[in-house]
This record gives C-alpha cells, structure tokens and sequence, in this order.
C-alpha cells in the first residue's frame, strides 16, 4: 500500500511540475499567434530603433542573442545571412542582446559595436538593457528567435518561435531550416508548416532581481 501511494505521489508532482511549466510557458512572454507590441532600443550607431520605423517592411527576424554564448557565436553567419538574403524582400533581421552586462561585460554597448563591426553586420544590434523586450517576448536563450508578420501597421504577428535551424554546430549539417523555411511560406502567402522549435543556446543573463 506505501509503494501504490508513493508512485500516486510521485505522479502526482510530475503532473504539478508539468502543469507549472506549461502554464510559465503560456503566460510568460509570446505564443506563436499573438501580437507582438512594437518597443524602441538602442542600436549600436547610437539611434533608437523600433518595429514602426520600417514602414516597408512585411515583417521581421528578430534575434534574440548576444557576443559571448558559443551557440549565438555558432549561429552568427546564418544570422549575417538571413539578413543579406530577407531584408530586401521585406524581412530584416531585428538583433537585440538582453544579457546582464554586470555578468556578461563583453555584452556592453562597446562590445557589441566591436563585434558588428568586426563581422560586418547588415542590421540593427540592440541593447535590451532593462530586458524589458526579452522578458515580453518571453525570450530564454541566445539565440532564441521570433518571426513577425506584419499584418497592418502596428500589428507584427508571430508566426514563429524557437530554433534558426536544426544544428547548433555546424550550418552545412542542417536539414531543417526552420527560420527560411516559415518566412518563404509568410512571403507566398501561406502559415509556416512549423511555428515552433525548442531554441538551443546559452541561457540569457537575467538580471538579480
């Protein structure tokens, strides 16, 4: 009788636990289907940038990531390259760092501008400083990102959360790019086959509360 109760309990505290869990997943930070509210920041050229300034856009790759995680490091070509390949057909790349500078201060403003211009970066590169933005999005890693469809001014859709594609490591072994895969759909009119992928990547530095 002991051991039925203790495997009841313990199903149980898995079921809480994972209610929790959802429930943290659905109520902090966007779902896929939602409408992202439009926010300013800082760029690295020292202007502020926000979603209602590209009037021409049809919507937005925003990347959450930053100059220190191996993974964000893994996947900053493809970034560099999503950008060269969508911003002129409508989908910039948005790139914001929300990490704590006092844990990570090679992700101060400084950094970052070093690291733009040592890489050549084609977009913006903001400093989320009071991780308002990321904490919105619900953002956890870096990179975590979110594809926007722009349905009309002011209203930016998400129609995709998660992974750029699925190898963190090495861009040549991705089969599945889910990132190019969800914008060519919004760009032929359609809903990305997949709207999420669980994001791989370092955890952002969160700020002590």
């Amino acid at each position: 009788m002991k051991k039925t109760i203790l495997v009841i309990t313990g199903l149980l505290v898995t079921v809480a636990v994972l209610f929790v869990n959802a429930t943290d997943a659905s109520e902090n930070g966007y779902d896929v289907g939602d409408y992202a509210e439009d926010f300013s920041l800082k760029n690295i050229d020292g202007k502020s940038v926000s979603l209602s300034g590209y009037t021409s856009a049809k919507g937005f790759i925003v990347v959450f990531t930053c100059n220190t995680c191996p993974y964000a490091k893994a996947y900053e070509q493809r970034v560099i390259d999503l950008d060269k390949k969508y911003a002129a057909k409508g989908f910039p790349v948005i790139a914001i760092n929300p990490n704590d500078i006092n844990k990570q201060p090679d992700d101060s403003m400084d950094k970052m501008v070093e690291r733009a211009k040592e890489k050549g970066y084609t977009f913006p590169y903001l400093r989320d400083d009071s991780q308002e933005v990321a904490t919105a999005y619900g953002a956890t890693k870096t990179p975590h990102v979110y594809v926007l469809n722009k349905e009309a001014a002011g209203k930016y859709k998400i129609e995709y959360i998660g992974a750029i594609d699925d190898s963190p490591r090495e861009a040549a072994d991705a089969s599945e790019k889910y990132v190019e895969d969800a914008v060519n759909a919004l760009l032929a009119g359609k809903k990305p086959a997949v709207t999420s992928k669980r994001a791989i990547g370092c955890t952002i530095k969160w700020k002590d509360a």
